[in-house]
């Protein structure tokens, strides 16, 4: 027994005790719908290295090299990413490729040797699907290697044109090359039990295209998500605004930020079903990393990372975090931001991801749940978020002062009790206004729940008479320990 599982297991009752009493609902009990995802974002070759037999000519200390990180690699990582939360696992493209992340694409029918056999990528797949964890792999359409298998076929000239001295592009306008592409991922995804297939490198693959190939990919998998990285008009299950990074690296890079734009990149999608849900992200894997705009700033980045987690990932969308971003991953080209991960890092932003996703995954309103904004002013952001009878009201501090929001009764009606999850205060209802009076620390996020006033937590004073009792269990071990050691 030590003192790091003193301090999880204290955490894991008051928190499950906190969030007990709301109607909550698992994502993995519904009809697959995106918005009950949260992706994690990860390249293979940077991850981290299992099986040496598969370390063909690698180089750690080149940062456009291989560095070996493979399959079993992922596999080994399991309770890693069971620990973190995200119900799905986007690994990028996994096709025999020149490049360490996938995207120099020389055969669509084949698996990169570097990451191991198709037969050690069905069983990834099978072993995340038996931990309720999701999967996903990039189809890159563009920017391809000249040395692609069919360019080297006979007949093809007219199936490309170079994009670079090493890269080609596809003539998706041609329809022998579509039907190939479609053609090609089908067989992908028939072949392998992907939950999901990202587009990436869309070129100049126009709408009708692109509808194509997402109508052929949900007759194969009508529960497959197909989704992209780049803004597109065709049919995609994810919609993606190409100033989204911009704008929440902008607001939560520093303190005091102007947060007008803060539903900016939701667009049409807040509380209209027709409309599809939005990535929401803080920077990708070829993006600037947030720790660098924080780190610009003279900011400490855990801290600017936590806030803005805390925003993403309860606004409506369906968060996107790169691996790394747990650790404060730094950098602004790929050559420094697709650094191996480091696992000896300190856990504290991993431990915050941990319970954040901990309240998301069991809350349907802040997955799917309808959104309103009550204040965004001067780096203090409170919104509400409810569906049917749960409802959460979310305070972001984003200041350099501890502030106050006077919440109306209006909005959550008259006797009812905020649970603070985080900072475990509980605000009620004042005599003198009937308003509910929220206090909340600088540089914090809080998501209050809303309950009815029953008097006293029962079950919240049981969990902590728990917290007690572990606690002195603890110390007397360690007081026997010492006692020993003596006699001996």
């Amino acid at each position: 027994m030590n003192v790091k599982w003193i301090s999880t297991a204290v955490a894991s009752i008051l928190l499950a005790t906190a969030i007990g009493a709301a109607p909550a609902v698992s994502a993995k009990e519904e009809t697959p719908e995106i918005q009950n995802e949260s992706i994690y974002d990860v390249l293979i070759d940077r991850f981290f290295d299992k099986n040496v037999e598969n370390d063909y000519n690698i180089n750690a200390k080149d940062p456009k090299a291989f560095h070996g990180g493979d399959f079993d690699g992922i596999a080994t990582k399991l309770s890693y990413f069971q620990d973190l939360g995200f119900t799905m696992l986007s690994l990028g493209s996994v096709f025999s490729s020149e490049t360490y992340d996938g995207q120099a694409v020389v055969d669509y029918n084949k698996i990169e040797r570097h990451f191991g056999t198709g037969k050690e990528f069905s069983s990834l797949i099978g072993t995340l699907h038996k931990n309720h964890i999701k999967t996903m792999a990039d189809f890159p359409i563009n920017n391809v290697s000249k040395n692609h298998a069919w360019v080297l076929e006979k007949g093809h000239q007219d199936w490309y044109e170079l994009a670079n001295s090493d890269r080609i592009n596809w003539n998706t306008s041609n329809t022998a090359v579509q039907d190939a592409l479609v053609q090609a991922a089908v067989d992908f995804v028939g072949k392998y039990k992907v939950d999901g297939i990202r587009l990436t490198e869309l070129g100049k693959a126009d709408t009708a295209f692109l509808n194509k190939m997402i109508t052929a990919l949900k007759q194969k998998n009508k529960n497959l998500y197909v989704i992209t990285n780049e803004p597109s008009d065709a049919d995609f299950d994810l919609k993606v605004n190409k100033d989204t990074i911009d704008t929440y690296q902008s607001i939560f890079k520093n303190v005091d930020q102007d947060s007008s734009q803060l539903e900016k990149p939701l667009g049409n999608s807040i509380n209209d079903t027709s409309q599809k849900p939005v990535a929401l992200m803080l920077d990708d894997l070829y993006s600037a990393r947030f720790t660098h705009a924080s780190a610009e700033e003279n900011m400490f980045p855990p801290t600017r990372i936590k806030v803005a987690l805390g925003a993403i990932m309860t606004l409506p969308g369906v968060p996107i975090v790169s691996y790394g971003t747990e650790i404060a991953q730094n950098g602004v080209t790929t050559d420094e931001s697709h650094a191996p991960m480091d696992f000896r890092t300190k856990d504290d932003i991993i431990s915050y991801i941990e319970d954040l996703q901990s309240v998301r995954n069991k809350s349907k309103a802040l997955r799917t749940g309808k959104f309103k904004l009550l204040e965004n002013k001067d780096g203090l952001m409170v919104y509400e978020r409810y569906a049917g009878k749960e409802k959460w009201i979310i305070v972001v501090n984003n200041t350099d002062k501890t502030k106050r929001y006077v919440l109306d009764p209006s909005v959550i009606g008259n006797n009812k009790e905020l649970h603070g999850i985080f900072e475990k205060d509980i605000v009620r209802q004042q005599k003198e206004d009937e308003k509910y009076n929220i206090v909340l620390d600088r540089e914090l996020v809080e998501f209050y729940q809303v309950t009815d006033h029953k008097g006293i937590n029962i079950p919240y004073m049981i969990a902590l008479g728990l917290v007690y009792v572990i606690f002195i269990t603890f110390i007397v071990l360690l007081l026997r320990r010492g006692r020993r050691g003596k006699k001996a």
